[in-house]
């Protein structure tokens, strides 16, 4: 693997980003501690260029914040920065930062263009390079310091090949005619916005089977999820990590009154049951006192179909695989089911009607478009047009 410069000083990341605004590509990759923390933070940036690689670590310097020196080289039109699969990236940066990004190439979406099997960035190292990037580190506390050698290794190496990646994958879009595609593909990542994280007080009815307990256990379900979320909150802890949502799902249906009860319960271990067990306890107790109202049938946001509807649904899958498979793309890629379910609501008759959608990419449209509108009018006779 590529050596690496670690980046810890303020002057050091100064003079660096006046390096940057020199090059003409940029490879970028980031590491956050999600994983261990409830309020997740950026906890390094790798930056690779044509002259090395450089691991910038914003704690050392005193926090995401610190990073402003770099925003110049994220929003130049003249240096092509290289993600592989940007979307997390670019919400960490956006949110810790208030980056601006432009010029942007993302290797696993332009491998998904190209119909990859695997689009992962070991899997492409793999394939075209014949390298074995490390993977032990995948869910390392990327917030603890000292960072040991073994993580700056592979931090350092998932910006080593982005640049040479980006050479054939550009290559082969180009030749493939899906290079427009691409980049539209990366104009919305970097146009896109996220909304300010805020908790969801009704997220317990997303849990897997929540929504079929009886009226008192998704009481107790709705006063577990609170209490497991102001704990986490406590601690700085995912919440998954204070309790797993199967451990949830289970305490809501027993609903136990006593601890030998709760400990008898996959999931709650020593610890759980010292540490929070009367909360637990006490969460039950307020649940079953105070059963849950009935719930408002919902469709996810989705429309009801009527028969004509699901047929032009099923008429434009069937086209979706055939194309699909004759492109060598995964049929999602190509076009979602909501965008399919979009253009059977709306029965377009023209390309203008395809345009007005917004669940529908421009490339897909101009692309496509003119096969859609044909596979619709080779619908059943009860659904043809006038």
């Amino acid at each position: 693997m590529a050596d690496y410069e670690l980046i810890e000083r303020e002057s050091d990341l100064r003079a660096l980003s006046r390096d940057l605004l020199r090059e003409a590509v940029v490879a970028v990759d980031t590491e956050a501690d999600s994983f261990y923390h409830y309020f997740d933070k950026t906890c390094l940036v790798q930056i690779g260029t044509s002259r090395g690689i450089y691991l910038i670590d914003p704690l050392a310097l005193g926090g995401p914040a610190e990073l402003a020196p770099l925003a110049p080289v994220f929003a130049s039109k003249k240096i092509r920065k290289i993600f592989h699969a940007a979307e997390y990236d670019l919400y960490v940066l956006k949110r810790d930062c208030s980056f601006e990004f432009e010029n942007l190439f993302d290797t696993m979406v332009s491998a998904q263009l190209l119909g990859y099997p695997a689009v992962g960035l070991a899997a492409l190292a793999k394939r075209h390079f014949d390298v074995s990037l490390p993977k032990d580190e995948q869910r390392s506390d990327w917030s603890a310091r000292p960072l040991r050698e073994s993580q700056l290794v592979y931090a350092a190496a998932d910006v080593t090949y982005l640049v040479r990646l980006t050479d054939l994958l550009e290559t082969q879009l180009r030749e493939l005619g899906r290079l427009e595609w691409a980049q539209q593909e990366f104009e919305a990542l970097m146009r896109r916005t996220w909304p300010v994280r805020e908790f969801d007080d009704a997220g317990y009815l997303r849990i897997k089977g929540a929504k079929a307990l009886d009226p008192t256990a998704l009481a107790v379900l709705r006063e577990l999820y609170l209490m497991r979320d102001a704990r986490a909150r406590e601690v700085d802890r995912p919440p998954f990590k204070v309790l797993g949502n199967r451990t949830l799902m289970e305490i809501a249906q027993l609903q136990p009154s006593q601890q030998n009860q709760l400990a008898e319960i996959k999931g709650v271990t020593e610890l759980i049951l010292r540490r929070l067990g009367r909360e637990i306890l006490a969460a039950v107790t307020r649940g079953a006192r105070a059963p849950h109202e009935p719930l408002r049938r919902t469709t996810n946001g989705r429309r009801r179909m009527d028969r004509r509807t699901e047929r032009r649904v099923e008429q434009l899958k069937n086209w979706r695989q055939k194309r699909a498979k004759e492109l060598s793309l995964d049929p999602g890629v190509l076009c979602p089911n909501s965008g399919l379910e979009a253009i059977a609501f709306c029965d377009p008759a023209s390309a203008a009607d395809l345009e007005a959608l917004p669940e529908l990419k421009k490339w897909f449209v101009s692309a496509f478009g003119a096969e859609i509108l044909a596979a619709l009018r080779e619908s059943d006779p009860d659904d043809a047009r006038e």
